[in-house]
């Protein structure tokens, strides 16, 4: 595939967004991207009825400075993830690491 790293990020996942979709998950859950107030953005990926639901990620926290940070979780069948105004692709690159690393679920 050619396209710049965040294109890709973004590509990934609209087609792992459409593979999950089946008539009933994508009216329930979903994903859901949001802005902050502080200013940022929130990740919020619906995981019942996928193969993950089960799985789970500690709270990581990478706070380089005021406006570039993140913070992402898995757990009780969500992946949360915040972040500053620049790494909205970061949070979506996390949540790709962690689809990867349990490709087969729990």
């Amino acid at each position: 595939m050619n396209c710049l790293p965040d294109e890709c990020t973004l590509t990934w996942l609209s087609s792992w967004y459409r593979q999950q979709c089946d008539g009933d998950w994508e009216h329930e859950g979903g994903v859901r991207v949001t802005t902050l107030d502080n200013p940022g953005w929130a990740l919020d990926v619906d995981l019942a009825n996928t193969k993950w639901v089960n799985c789970a990620v500690p709270p990581r926290l990478s706070e380089r400075n005021e406006q570039d940070w993140v913070f992402v979780e898995v757990k009780d069948g969500l992946c949360r993830g915040r972040g500053g105004p620049e790494n909205l692709t970061e949070m979506i690159a996390l949540f790709r690491g962690f689809i990867e690393e349990n490709q087969d679920g729990i």
